[in-house]
């Protein structure tokens, strides 16, 4: 072209090979099953991380080393809520103890090294994003006064929903003068014998405080609920039957755990019978649904047949919603325990507390030694301390009137944040760890994209939030979660018109949406002109000294050798999962 050539601009290659680990700062709060997933991922998949973990407890373990009440256990079966790749075959129970889902998940962390991340008694108390630096700025408080601020490049949210726990909204509940304690705050050294114990609220941790309380020697318990529920038979009697186990018989033998643990075909036949029986419940999301009907018959059925001793609770526990329409809980024990001679069940609503009990509505006055609240927890996903993103928006007035997010992983307007178990990510159908562990694969994937190619900065676009906001409005108008009940699922305290809680669609739904980032809908910022500077000097790690293996694709497990069968030779050849 001669002359009239124009110029290429200017260009400085950067001196580092393709897979350029840039050093980034990543923190994590909460050292609970989703901290712990990447405590364990993250130095796997990831290099030139400076990694940290802040938990506010003493131990690792969330919601499980926090929660002691007695009866607490895990209520879905204990061989689905455990890490696909750390099967736990000796659970005791087909529902493990807190205590010991607390012990599996201390386990697994020192098997994986994850302590050596982690910072106990390290309570977060100020995240806020600085745009001129593009750093976040996390404050952490260590005992009474020790306070540190530092900076990184990525924050995590690892909280859940079920760790920052309510005190009932009533009148007095500070007056009273006999022993009082929430679920998620248990005395474990106070004797509850001879004692008149009530006990607010009728959910999940009520259903097991009560039969436990109610065999203490001498004990009078008192259930103060207001809110109907539905009470299921226990999850996977199905399954066990199928199994040629007994439903009724909730405990493992020695024989059973060590036949697990050295049977791993049988072993994992069990875990995935109780899996796909899991998984299909979906089909009971949907109002007017063959198995929705089939709930209502048969939980009914039950109800009925439990409380005939007491047949005035039945208007309590045979609620007009659908079943599942407010978290669905299997209640062993708790019927039979609510027809026995020393509990009452209390339906009125309650005016107060007073210095020695409760004083309802209808002027009756309730004399009690211990008040027991089961009364749950904040479920709005909103940090209890200032989360400040770009221009000094706090997530809470982002959250406002609900929380909208994309893909429940990332917020608009927060860059470099991203959250597991945030807005819309429970399930209500399946186990809640297959999706925890979707959410952090994802997130260690958009660590990867930043660090290799050399972004500052990625935050969802907000016409995604919207669209997926749309998306989740439109999902559940056909399911039983937008029925007439007063449910956490629900925004504005229970009562909105917005599910918030659940994941709009199946367990299987969510692994493949978060399966492969739509990296399009993200918007980035870069500090060079040039947006494949990370291209680098045209050498790869693999090929220095000590750096990798310089013929690592023919490894056997790096080849993705394809299927010898042909579609003619196996009808299920295309229906074969994509490879993950």
């Amino acid at each position: 072209m001669g002359s009239s050539e124009v110029p290429l601009p200017l260009y400085e290659i950067k001196d580092t090979p393709v897979e350029n680990f840039r050093p980034l700062r990543v923190r994590v709060i909460g050292a609970g099953y989703s901290g712990i997933y990447l405590g364990i991922r993250i130095p796997q998949r990831l290099r030139n991380i400076d990694f940290q973990i802040y938990e506010k407890n003493e131990g690792v373990g969330g919601t499980w080393w926090e929660n002691r009440y007695p009866g607490c256990a895990c209520d879905i079966p204990s061989h689905s809520y455990q890490y696909t790749f750390e099967p736990n075959p000796r659970w005791s129970g087909f529902y493990a103890p807190s205590q010991e889902i607390c012990q599996y998940l201390q386990n697994v962390a020192d098997k994986y090294g994850v302590p050596r991340f982690v910072k106990l008694s390290h309570k977060v108390v100020a995240c806020v994003w600085d745009d001129s630096r593009k750093k976040w700025y996390v404050k952490t408080v260590s005992g009474e006064t020790e306070t540190f601020v530092e900076e990184a490049d990525i924050v995590i949210s690892c909280r859940g929903s079920l760790n920052d726990f309510v005190w009932p909204d009533i009148p007095g509940i500070d007056s009273f003068k006999g022993e009082k304690m929430h679920s998620a705050a248990w005395n474990e050294s106070y004797d509850f014998r001879h004692k008149k114990i009530g006990v607010i609220g009728g959910g999940s941790s009520s259903i097991q405080i009560v039969p436990v309380l109610q065999k203490k020697e001498g004990t009078h318990v008192t259930c103060f609920v207001r809110n109907k529920v539905w009470i299921s038979d226990r999850f996977g009697d199905h399954v066990m039957q199928s199994l040629g186990l007994d439903p009724t018989r909730l405990d493992f033998t020695e024989e059973e755990r060590n036949e697990f643990a050295i049977n791993a075909d049988k072993y994992l036949k069990f875990r995935k019978a109780i899996e796909e029986d899991g998984n299909m419940v979906h089909y009971s999301t949907l109002m007017g649904s063959e198995m929705q009907n089939m709930f209502l018959d048969m939980f009914g059925k039950a109800t009925r047949e439990r409380l005939a001793s007491k047949p005035a609770l039945l208007d309590s526990f045979l609620p007009a919603f659908a079943v599942g329409c407010r978290r669905l809980t299997p209640g062993p024990g708790y019927l039979e325990a609510l027809v026995q001679d020393n509990v009452d069940f209390v339906p009125d609503r309650i005016e107060r507390v007073t210095a020695t009990g409760v004083q309802l509505q209808n002027g009756r006055h309730i004399e009690l030694d211990v008040l027991a609240c089961a009364t749950g927890f904040n479920t709005s996903s909103i940090p209890p301390f200032p989360l400040i993103g770009k221009g000094g928006k706090t997530l809470q007035e982002e959250f406002s009137p609900q929380p909208q997010t994309y893909l429940s992983v990332a917020v608009a307007n927060f860059p470099n944040f991203f959250m597991m178990l945030g807005p819309n990510s429970g399930i209500a159908a399946g186990t809640l760890t297959i999706l925890l562990e979707a959410e952090g694969d994802y997130i260690v994937k958009c660590i990867r994209k930043l660090q290799k190619e050399d972004y500052l900065t990625m935050t969802p676009k907000r016409a995604r939030v919207d669209d997926f906001s749309a998306y989740v409005g439109e999902y559940f108008k056909k399911t039983i979660y937008m029925d007439t009940c007063k449910s956490w699922y629900k925004s504005a305290g229970g009562s909105g018109d917005r599910i918030t809680g659940l994941w709009p669609g199946s367990i299987l739904h969510a692994m493949e949406v978060l399966r492969a980032p739509r990296w399009e809908d993200f918007d980035y910022e870069s500090h060079e002109d040039n947006r494949l500077r990370w291209l680098g000097n045209g050498w790869s790690v693999h090929l220095l000294p000590g750096g990798g293996d310089p013929s690592w694709y023919l490894n056997a497990e790096e080849l993705d050798v394809p299927p010898e069968k042909t579609p003619e030779t196996d009808p299920k050849y295309h229906n074969r999962p994509y490879s993950h």
